[in-house]
């Protein structure tokens, strides 16, 4: 597999050599977390030892040059400022920071899809039930993925306060055309936050580019880094609205009298004090480790092993591919005749053979519309061989002969 942009091809033993997990497992889970590769497993351990030697608060003081380094890796990553960026303990509470600074008022819209992620959704519902925001979701199209013209046409005739998209949704590999959207967002001024969960580390992300207010995302995923670590890209138009998260604390404000308190000037004022700063170092590592490889040269391995997959596992009798969209990720959903997903990861993990699943709880409105109750996914990425989905192809083939047990 060859680079583009006149890279050298990606060195894909060397990569593996680079990542102890591959020495134990087939890992074609990286839609749930990745495995870290070397350098991001060092900062986190060397950061931990030295809080160990001389204390937590003194090894963050001592590692503030190389947490503003971790600051500028994720802006660069982005294409912002770091003043943009403030860092989180996921992309779920990433995403809920930026959720709770939007000025709500009972009848407000909330523009949104049908395959946004679950635990978005229920965010939009919360806010329907204690505020009164009405949650529109916007029609897909007929080969899937949301519409960006019904988009603009929800906002056009129904104003909106917040649209609201998942980037790469969890349950497919859908990529939703969030520049589209972004567009519309933007030629009516209204605030647009986009979920990156799925897309950072597999894909070039652009902020932007995408012309959104908000994006979050997660460190464990694509990007290879730890659990436990998290960011959001602000816009400087979000910082000149004055908005801020509905709880601010003393890393995000400053109390100026007993009465009165001043936001920070930056993105820093949706964080929290308390910092897991061994994460954050190797949030950096993970970060400049996929920059050296090339966000292009990435995609372009990842979404090929991934063409793969939907090829020879879709072969397969008693096997269907779920994905839709115009443009498909490095995520694989599958359905399995007479099989249930869920009891089917712990089969294959038994194996040596990482994947996951998608119960219908997880994405009702997406499972509802394709007539399923769960599906396997298989998310492979640019560490990945074809060799590695051969073998799962094989226990699959197995596992619908002769059943899980």
């Amino acid at each position: 597999m060859t680079a583009t942009s006149g890279r050298a091809p990606l060195d894909i033993a060397r990569l593996r050599a680079d990542t102890p997990g591959c020495r134990e497992r087939i890992h074609l889970n990286n839609a749930g977390a990745g495995l870290m590769p070397a350098p991001a497993l060092r900062a986190a351990r060397n950061h931990l030892e030295l809080e160990a030697r001389i204390g937590g608060y003194e090894a963050a003081d001592a590692r503030a040059d190389q947490v503003a380094a971790a600051y500028d890796a994720v802006a660069g990553l982005l294409g912002v400022a770091p003043a943009n960026i403030a860092f989180m303990e996921n992309a779920t509470a990433a995403f809920n920071q930026a959720l709770s600074c939007v000025p709500f008022q009972r009848g407000d819209v909330l523009v949104t899809s049908t395959n946004d992620y679950v635990s978005n959704q229920i965010a939009y519902l919360s806010l329907q039930a204690r505020l009164g925001v009405e949650v529109v979701r916007a029609p897909d199209l007929p080969e899937g993925g949301v519409d960006p013209a019904a988009v603009a046409r929800i906002i056009h005739r129904r104003g909106a306060r917040l649209v609201a998209l998942t980037h790469v949704p969890t349950s497919s590999g859908l990529v939703q055309p969030v520049a589209e959207v972004g567009q519309a967002c933007r030629e009516r001024g209204v605030l647009y936050l986009v979920d990156a969960c799925q897309s950072v580390g597999q894909m070039p992300v652009d902020a932007r580019a995408i012309g959104c207010d908000f994006l979050s995302a997660t460190a464990r995923k694509f990007l290879r880094g730890p659990r436990g670590a998290g960011f959001l890209y602000v816009s400087d138009r979000v910082l000149d609205m004055d908005l801020e998260p509905l709880m601010p604390d003393l890393r995000g404000a400053h109390w100026i009298d007993a009465d009165l308190y001043q936001p920070a000037p930056d993105a820093t004022r949706f964080e929290n004090w308390e910092f897991a700063y061994a994460l954050v170092l190797a949030t950096g590592e993970a970060v400049r480790y996929a920059t050296r490889l090339g966000l292009e040269a990435i995609r372009e391995r990842a979404w090929a092993l991934a063409d793969f997959t939907r090829e020879t596992l879709g072969a397969l009798d008693g096997v269907t591919v779920m994905d839709q969209g115009r443009v498909r990720s490095a995520i694989v959903s599958l359905h399995l005749a007479g099989q249930d997903a869920v009891k089917l990861v712990p089969a294959l993990r038994e194996r040596g053979i990482n994947t996951s699943a998608t119960p219908h709880g997880y994405a009702l409105i997406d499972l509802d519309a394709k007539g399923v109750e769960s599906t396997l996914r298989v998310s492979p990425h640019y560490y990945n061989t074809r060799a590695e989905i051969v073998t799962l192809a094989e226990a699959l083939r197995e596992f619908l002969r002769d059943g899980p047990g």
